[in-house]
């Protein structure tokens, strides 16, 4: 079921619209336009001849003849493929054609030969804007404007900073609503964790029973268990051949079946004696109390009221 949500999450994000203004054509698919040769040695007489046939482009670009500017324009490139200039009419012309992949085309010729052709920028700007392309052709456009700002351009941004915006308030929410499910992935993933720890632990703990202790190993694993679920632990040095130690057993087990929340350990002295000599331990019965790993305060002797004491006041602390 939560993987059905998560999913659901998901796609709700990625699937979501946003309203966008402006005209927005189909890219244009016609034989690529013709290309000047980089590698043409152009001579004073091609240059000449190519200016009279931007010249003629545009002119007829003026009079609304576009077919006829192409044409003028693509013999001037083809004469002068050096000119960024040139790239870049001819860019705007398919700008006005709607034809907006030849502008690109075109727009990035004139830029690869001049990187500050504001009329490269513009044209590739304007020709994104009618592929749908909001935040190219804004930063396109941007660049234009830095480098010879015109009402055109200036018009071309009001259209088309609107839904920059948008698209950048979606990818805001989108952003959002990705850190709140991962978050929340991760919280229930941390559950999930504990859960399996707090599980774990009660299977060592063994509530209401009394843990008889074996090796150190043993001990430790019952520390880390308790203090993973804030449990305290009392840890009682006994031995077969001490007398108050009979008389405590019966009372020990006792106590571990009132206070179920509470761990009861209990350990030989005489079989782990190494155990007992760490924990300082010169007489028995003695009952340790314990927090995380640490003694926080003992009984000694076969105290019944004592040990009932001490485990009303620590039984209910946290660590």
């Amino acid at each position: 079921m939560a993987k059905v949500g998560e999913n659901s999450f998901e796609d709700e994000i990625m699937e979501s619209d946003i309203e966008l203004e402006g005209e927005v054509v189909e890219p244009d698919n016609d034989p690529l336009q013709k290309m000047g040769d980089p590698s043409v040695e152009v001579s004073e007489e091609m240059r000449d001849k190519a200016q009279l046939y931007k010249k003629k482009g545009v002119d007829a670009l003026s009079e609304g003849k576009l077919d006829e500017a192409v044409e003028n324009l693509t013999e001037a490139i083809l004469l002068n493929p050096t000119s960024a200039i040139l790239y870049a009419t001819r860019a705007g012309v398919f700008v006005k054609m709607k034809k907006p992949n030849a502008a690109i085309l075109d727009a990035e010729a004139a830029l690869q030969i001049n990187p500050d052709s504001a009329k490269g920028y513009k044209s590739r700007g304007m020709a994104k804007a009618m592929l749908g392309k909001w935040e190219d052709a804004a930063h396109d456009l941007h660049l234009a404007a830095k480098l010879d700002f015109d009402e055109e351009i200036s018009s071309e941004l009001k259209k088309v900073e609107p839904n920059v915006h948008k698209i950048e308030e979606h990818k805001k929410k989108y952003e959002r609503l990705r850190k709140e499910r991962d978050m929340k992935k991760a919280d229930l993933e941390r559950q999930r964790r504990h859960a399996e720890e707090v599980s774990a632990a009660s299977a060592v703990l063994k509530p209401g029973d009394v843990i008889t202790i074996h090796s150190s190993n043993q001990l430790e694993e019952i520390f880390t268990a308790a203090s993973k679920l804030s449990k305290l632990v009392i840890l009682y040095f006994t031995a077969t051949w001490c007398g108050p130690c009979r008389f405590m057993g019966p009372v020990y087990k006792s106590l571990s079946e009132q206070h179920r929340n509470v761990v009861f350990l209990k350990l030989d002295i005489d079989q782990q004696g190494n155990i007992a000599h760490r924990w300082n331990v010169s007489s028995v019965p003695t009952f340790s109390c314990v927090i995380n790993g640490k003694e926080i305060d003992k009984v000694v002797g076969a105290d019944k009221t004592g040990l009932e004491r001490k485990i009303a006041k620590h039984g209910s602390l946290k660590p």
